[in-house]
């Protein structure tokens, strides 16, 4: 079974020495995407203090951004975003953020939504509120 490791030109750059994505067989298994912008420090949806700390965010905007971050690493990778089969979300607040997380989740998979698994987490690496964990198929 041959491998290959992915990088996307257009996702925001890895915060640790790992790929966007890592190809085995006919499966994509997707590092951790979060909303960060590519080539800035900069996520959509997120307002920081002088010492890095958020202020206030939009969940709404980050989970379109993570969306988007991920469609780029698919379609680069040589997949696309009906080829999801499964994917893990990460919360920060799940009490505040799951209801707008959940309706736009219905909107992006409207048809054959992938299996789902959705956890709450104190932090991630970086000051965002979403991140996600995806597998696809690819040919």
């Amino acid at each position: 079974m041959s491998e290959q490791s992915i990088n996307s030109s257009k996702a925001p750059e890895p915060v640790g020495l790992y790929p966007h994505a890592r190809r085995v067989g006919n499966l994509l298994f997707l590092s951790g995407v979060g909303p960060r912008e590519r080539g800035t420090k900069k996520i959509p949806g997120v307002e920081l203090d002088e010492n890095g700390n958020i202020t206030s965010y939009d969940i709404a905007v980050q989970c379109r951004s993570v969306f988007q971050n991920v469609r780029y690493i698919l379609e680069e990778s040589g997949s696309n975003w009906n080829k999801i089969v499964d994917v893990t979300v990460f919360l920060t607040n799940m009490k505040d953020d799951f209801p707008v997380y959940n309706k736009l989740w219905a909107e992006y998979f409207a048809e054959n939504p992938p299996c789902r698994t959705t956890l709450e987490i104190n932090c991630l690496p970086t000051p965002i509120a979403i991140e996600l964990k995806v597998i696809a198929t690819i040919d």
